[in-house]
């Protein structure tokens, strides 16, 4: 296998199929756009999205919780116990936090990744210093890959990779092909001593938010990983020892446009939600309705009592009442953790499962 260079001239990659297949995914990606500004607050996408994104994604590194550990988590932060769940919020935390560093300017950094990816792991390791890092097959233990040793040229390497992400005179290909290659050599570079898969898949959502092709990071695509997962580690090992880079840009932009497809579905049946509720609460409850109250019910499919008194910024026994109200109307279920109450939108969740 050859060494890891520096990213190569990509004009000879945007071959008839892959400039075909290119066509459908950026139709949806618009459409996609055009759906998120449906949803009157982009906080309610963010954190429902980030949230089963994070859960995928930290799937396809073998740790697993239930959608019910994770809400929980959510809205309980230390009072829940659950490992795996806290470890999915901190892939949250980091997905959020790398997207608000950069949706002004739209610049992904290596200092922004280093930021993000110390959110992620819960602490500072940074870039590789030391050697000895493979990649084995979990099943053979079999070295499959060994990526660079050498601290200095890992930043050699992240440096000429911020330029092709951020230089548009680095590289002219489409947007989708940039992003294919920079996961791919993201992935090869393998900066950390942990967390690279996590770390590559939210560049990815970054990646499209940097290129002005959505405008939040709403497009995810763990679980398109997760059904395809051996193409995918094979595709990034072939890539890797063939230098034919067609198969594994058609497999990401296959992902990109299926996965597009989904979360419009997705969305849409959210917003066909909160119109429901909407106009129940409106009917059945005049006295309570809000706009801060309808967000707080889609921002947080379980909520809390001072979930409510935060968002409404009202008295705790006012929270209350509106929450028992709701719950009496069938339009929330009422559930115990220890001492503490809480609520679950029941047709919102089952959306997200």
């Amino acid at each position: 296998m050859k060494p890891l260079t520096e990213l190569p001239d990509t004009d000879h990659l945007e071959t008839r199929t892959v400039l075909k297949q290119l066509v459908g995914a950026h139709r949806y990606l618009a459409e996609l756009k055009g759906v998120t500004a449906t949803i009157p607050n982009p906080d309610i996408l963010i954190s429902n999205l980030s949230l089963q994104e994070a859960r995928d994604s930290s799937q396809i590194e073998n740790i697993f919780t239930t959608q019910d550990e994770l809400y929980r988590a959510d809205i309980f932060g230390s009072l829940a116990k659950n490992a795996a769940a806290k470890e999915v919020r901190r892939y949250a935390a980091a997905l959020r936090a790398g997207y608000e560093q950069m949706r002004d300017d739209r610049l992904i950094t290596t200092n922004r990744i280093v930021d993000f990816h110390a959110v992620l792991m819960h602490g500072n390791a940074g870039i590789r210093k030391l050697p000895g890092t493979v990649i084995k097959n979990l099943a053979t233990g079999k070295t499959v890959y060994t990526p660079p040793q050498d601290p200095a040229e890992i930043m050699n390497l992240l440096t000429d990779l911020e330029r092709f992400i951020n230089d548009d005179t680095r590289c002219s290909a489409d947007p989708l092909i940039k992003m294919a290659i920079a996961h791919h050599q993201f992935e090869s570079i393998h900066p950390f001593y942990d967390g690279n898969g996590r770390a590559g898949r939210i560049l990815n959502s970054l990646h499209l938010v940097a290129q002005g092709l959505l405008d939040l990071p709403v497009l995810y695509l763990s679980a398109y990983i997760i059904d395809t997962k051996a193409d995918y580690y094979r595709l990034l090992q072939s890539t890797r020892v063939e230098g034919n880079w067609e198969p594994w840009l058609l497999y990401i932009i296959r992902g990109i446009e299926s996965t597009s497809v989904n979360t419009i579905a997705l969305i849409q049946m959210i917003r066909k939600l909160m119109r429901d509720y909407e106009r129940r609460i409106r009917a059945e409850l005049p006295k309570i309705y809000s706009h801060e109250l309808l967000t707080n019910l889609f921002r947080h499919p379980y909520t809390s009592i001072a979930a409510v008194q935060n968002d409404l910024e009202v008295s705790r026994l006012t929270a209350s009442k509106y929450l028992s109200q709701l719950t009496h109307r069938g339009m929330l279920e009422k559930h115990r953790f220890g001492k503490y109450n809480y609520y679950v939108n029941r047709p919102l969740v089952q959306i997200f499962s």
